[in-house]
């Protein structure tokens, strides 16, 4: 069962009130869980974090992943350290062929005109 670190969203209409919990990836948004690890209060200033960091730990140590929303608590509450972003790799494209020097076209005037000039010193009969 893959299970994930995330928040499900508690209280009334314009006054959120959101508990972290970690559920199963499947599970709907507010649908059951396996267990409540905190919560988070974004109406109040500043935002007011309260978390079970052992738990939390726990959950960790045992393969449960973070959405994006969690892991930001967690990196503010300081049981996680923040990771430093590293850019996807560009994409390699095979090398390409090298097309052929542009220096045949001089070339072939060189050797049109040897052509002309023999052309012109042989009577005509």
């Amino acid at each position: 069962m893959a299970t994930k670190i995330r928040l499900t969203r508690m209280g009334d209409k314009k006054t959120p009130f959101y508990r972290v919990v970690v559920a199963d990836s499947r599970c709907a948004r507010n649908g059951s869980y396996i267990e409540n690890l905190g919560t988070y209060n974004p109406m109040v200033n500043p935002a007011e974090i309260k978390l079970n960091k052992e738990r939390v730990e726990y959950w960790l140590k045992n393969g449960a992943q973070m959405s994006e929303t969690a892991q930001e608590l967690l990196v503010k509450s300081g049981i996680i350290e923040k990771k430093a972003y590293r850019a996807p790799k560009p994409k390699q494209m095979p090398p390409q062929k090298k097309e052929a020097p542009a220096e045949e076209a001089p070339v072939e005037q060189a050797e049109e005109a040897p052509a002309e000039a023999a052309a012109e010193e042989q009577p005509a009969e």
